[in-house]
């Protein structure tokens, strides 16, 4: 995950921590990618462990105290850290504390994996489409269909979205596109 924080400590979390890389996905929202995505980094940072049990069992005051610690988590640090609490229960719950079963137990294809990730708290039709097209262009998933399931995201040389960027170059182009989509939707709206 080079080049995605600009700090090659959480980049390297992001690449060997299935749960950071989920919980970077999850506070992708409201701040930028790179905020997002270093996220997990401050969590294990002042936790001392991105464990997904301590998270789910933390008091929910305590855990937002650690997203309120500046320079703060997210924008947004006390709903945030209930989401990232939803999310940590789900993988203990659902799947044996394990984040990456979500996309790989039981040999899921691309629709299957799509609809795992959007049973999980805070994660829509979008936000899962991204997360799946991250799977496949970042970390080498290759279930069935998941580039369809992922939709535009999953398009090769799409630059649409985080699955996209590996070098400043390419964040460049991503920034550029979700610029266009934004002013295309505005006006569209105003019509």
């Amino acid at each position: 995950m080079t080049y995605l924080t600009g700090d090659p400590a959480a980049d390297h979390l992001l690449e060997e921590n299935d749960l950071a890389l989920l919980l970077g996905m999850l506070l992708d929202q409201q701040v930028t990618m790179e905020s997002a995505f270093a996220g997990p980094a401050k969590i294990k940072d002042r936790l001392g462990t991105l464990d997904p049990r301590t998270i789910a069992d933390a008091d929910p005051e305590a855990l937002e105290a650690v997203f309120r610690q500046p320079p703060a988590v997210h924008r947004y640090p006390g709903s945030m850290a209930g989401r990232a609490q939803a999310v940590c229960r789900a993988v203990v719950e659902e799947w044996d504390g394990d984040a990456s079963a979500i996309w790989t137990r039981g040999n899921p294809d691309g629709r299957e994996i799509l609809r795992r990730l959007k049973a999980l708290p805070g994660f829509g039709e979008q936000k899962a489409r991204i997360f799946l097209a991250l799977l496949g262009k970042r970390r080498g998933l290759t279930a069935p269909g998941w580039r369809e399931a992922a939709g535009n995201y999953g398009a090769e040389g799409s630059f649409l979205s985080v699955a996209d960027i590996v070098d400043p170059e390419s964040l460049a182009r991503v920034r550029e596109n979700k610029k266009a989509a934004k002013a295309a939707a505005r006006g569209a709206g105003g019509r």
